[in-house]
């Protein structure tokens, strides 16, 4: 009795360490308000698509295990009943198709065009613009979500100069929902040339 408690133990502990893959566009918070000085931290609420609602969960899987478990299990046999705990094991640990978040709409705006995403783009995706990287383009990415590129010239304690560097390059700014898997990684993305 005592090795099925701790079979099913080792099988459970797979659902118990189960997290459901987020997905799906973040609510953002309201508009920056002009006189903020502190940064407020986003917060990101994702919502379940339809498709992986309908998919197969882990606990579907987990239950298959526990079945075959069940049926080899009950057998006499000692290497039988072991068999039975690895088989169930191997169903229990099979990966559950996760879904994808593909086709972010901005995509193109994130450094390979002549425009920019001033929510997602990463600091580097600046360097096209003569004046802007590193100081202004870091302005603009330590800071936001911003709701439209207006947003940009309220950031408070910005120099003139560094304004008037990004009021050139306005035309060249697109703003879509920020986005928490760019978001993120607008100041430092982890790639070196």
């Amino acid at each position: 009795m005592a090795r099925f408690l701790a079979a099913a133990a080792l099988l459970a502990s797979p659902a118990a360490a189960y997290v459901a893959p987020g997905s799906g566009m973040p609510q953002r918070p309201s508009a920056l308000p002009a006189s903020s000085v502190a940064a407020q931290p986003m917060l990101f609420d994702f919502e379940e698509p339809a498709a992986e609602a309908q998919s197969t969960g882990a606990f579907g899987v987990l239950a298959a295990g526990f079945g075959v478990g069940a049926v080899l299990g009950w057998l006499n046999s000692h290497k039988q009943q072991v068999a039975g705990v690895a088989a169930a094991a191997t169903v229990a640990m099979a990966p559950v198709a996760a879904n994808a978040w593909v086709n972010y709409e901005g995509l193109e705006f994130l450094g390979g065009s002549d425009r920019v995403d001033i929510n997602n783009a990463n600091i580097q995706a600046y360097r096209q613009f003569p004046g802007m990287f590193p100081t202004a383009a870091a302005v603009i990415c330590t800071h936001g979500p911003y709701d439209n590129v207006g947003d940009i010239f309220n950031i408070p304690n910005v120099d003139p100069k560094l304004t008037a560097i990004m009021k050139k390059y306005e035309k060249n700014y697109v703003c879509f929902p920020a986005n928490p898997a760019y978001f993120i990684d607008r100041v430092n993305n982890g790639m070196y040339r």
